[in-house]
């Protein structure tokens, strides 16, 4: 969206928030929550139709996986916002060659996965019972889902899990949100709103969920990537988990963007995985 329609959508809301501030809040939440893109185009489906693809159910929703056969390693990939398991074509290759075992999965309200919404917490759920199927013994996330990939671990101690890799992951719902916020140009009214039904909803306050204070009980190594220019995801979020995950290291880029799909990572999340 523009900047002009991000802005008119603020307004609105902010005006309709006059009237009923939990209306307008549960508006704002549900933008928030739903993915405008992140479905398979046709040149995207051609990448996972290589793969063996199985359903499982989580609270009945459907959970698509994709499963490359080998006899190495189990790896499993957590996509990001708005994407789907496409999204790790710049790497599955040299994962081949590596004859990895890999399995991706689709977040809720992405790829081929049901839902019509989505939250790091339902995804999280999705990762553990992708986990408990295939038992991966390395966890890959890029963005958000390194974040449910860290929320996961937490609420699971997901045992054959001995190594995670984060790729601009976010460290706490926190900066998420409050970002989100400013975005939108909501009011007071709204900005509490939305605080006080994700306390309703989940129980915890928008600050309970930080991956950075999560990863304190994550007794696996860790491999933090994250590119100093990142326009998505700050780099202090970065630091933020290399201060707090034991047994875990940080490798910084400059220009890689949010993505990291570059070329010369690969071989070093290679090499991590190997040693």
């Amino acid at each position: 969206m523009s900047s002009f329609v991000i802005k008119s959508i603020g307004n609105a809301l902010n005006t309709t928030s006059l009237i009923s501030s939990k209306y307008a809040s549960k508006k704002a939440l549900n933008l928030f929550a739903s993915p405008r893109k992140g479905r398979y185009s046709e040149a995207q489906k051609r990448i996972v139709n290589s793969a063996y693809s199985e359903e499982l159910i989580y609270n009945n929703l459907k959970i698509a996986t994709y499963h490359w056969v080998g006899k190495n390693k189990t790896v499993l990939l957590a996509h990001g916002w708005e994407s789907n398991t496409s999204r790790w074509d710049y790497i599955l290759e040299n994962l081949k060659t590596q004859n990895y075992n890999i399995i991706a999965l689709d977040a809720p309200a992405h790829g081929r996965s049901g839902g019509k919404q989505f939250n790091a917490i339902l995804y999280a759920e999705f990762i553990n019972v992708v986990a408990q199927k295939f038992q991966p013994e390395v966890l890959i996330g890029h963005s958000v889902g390194g974040m449910a990939s860290v929320f996961s671990m937490h609420n699971h101690q997901l045992p054959s899990i001995k190594k995670m890799v984060l790729l601009g992951a976010p460290a706490h719902f926190t900066g998420v949100f409050s970002r989100y916020k400013t975005m939108m140009g909501y009011n007071n009214r709204i900005s509490n709103g939305l605080d006080s039904i994700v306390l309703e909803r989940f129980g915890k306050p928008v600050d309970y969920f930080s991956a950075a204070n999560f990863t304190k009980s994550i007794n696996v190594q860790g491999l933090i990537i994250h590119d100093k220019k990142d326009r998505i995801i700050p780099y202090e979020d970065a630091q933020l988990f290399e201060n707090r995950f034991k047994n875990s290291e940080l490798i910084t880029t400059t220009g890689f963007g949010h993505s990291l799909k570059d070329a010369s990572l690969t071989p070093k999340i290679i090499e991590y995985i190997n040693s």
